[in-house]
């Protein structure tokens, strides 16, 4: 029927607690929630909405807008061809000469601000004003994607507690683990949701007055990572490990 309703879809999958995030601004974008799958660390969300009629008045009008156009140049070019043709000899000696006296103009050197005037050490919410605002920021707001591409593969160093943590596929000794900046662990509401992917504890690099054997939701640390990508559709800040002090 010429009236039926098309959809398309998009599956997305999140971590646990960042679906309501998540929902909220699929729905912004005009995504209806259809259904939801329920996983231990993650959950797939899978979304629909209709698709857009294809405004072929418009694209026909637009063809014939290009082809006047197209007659109109061509027969312009023809008038102003021959003038053209006079004149460049005497162009050419002309440009020839401002050419000549022509002096470049000296480019200034930027003056460098925010994050990249900071030291060559870990990037941290004291020497970096856009971390600290980064850290206090809704998980899926775009200063979590801006941040990454501005400095994926910097280091950065925080107080931060473990989130959520799960065993990472059929693994027993690997896991993904989920952080949050502060000391609330799974309470944690505020702050990008950070994301260690496929670690064992041994890549934490735990260090402290004393190391734990094992480590679970709720414990606390000073996270030192590398910056990662940011995944917008699930609102998950990606980190690799350099260390972990037990605070």
């Amino acid at each position: 029927m010429a009236d039926e309703i098309k959809y398309e879809h998009k599956t997305v999958r999140t971590v646990r607690g960042t679906d309501g995030l998540v929902v909220s601004k699929m729905r912004k974008d005009g995504w209806e929630l259809v259904e939801q799958s329920q996983g231990t660390l993650r959950s797939a969300l899978h979304f629909r909405r209709p698709k857009k009629p294809v405004p072929w008045l418009l694209i026909g009008v637009a063809a014939a807008v290009l082809v006047v156009l197209s007659l109109v140049i061509g027969a312009a070019s023809a008038l102003v061809d021959g003038g053209e043709q006079r004149d460049e000899s005497d162009g050419s000696t002309a440009a020839a000469s401002r050419t000549a006296s022509a002096k470049p103009t000296p480019t200034p050197t930027p003056t460098p601000t925010g994050s990249e005037s900071a030291p060559n050490g870990p990037i941290t919410p004291r020497n970096d004003p856009e971390f600290a605002a980064l850290l206090k920021a809704d998980s899926c707001d775009d200063v979590n994607r801006d941040f990454a591409t501005r400095h994926e593969g910097r280091t950065i160093a925080f107080d931060g507690s473990i989130v959520a943590m799960a065993p990472h596929g059929d693994y027993d000794t690997r896991y993904d683990i989920l952080l949050g900046p502060g000391d609330k662990g799974p309470k944690t509401t505020v702050g990008p949701a950070f994301k260690y992917e496929d670690v064992s504890v041994s890549d934490l690099g735990l260090t402290g007055k004393k190391i734990p054997a094992t480590v679970g939701a709720g414990d606390m640390f000073r996270f030192v990572a590398d910056v990662g990508e940011f995944d917008a559709d699930q609102c998950v800040f990606y980190l690799d490990p350099v260390s972990a002090e037990v605070r």
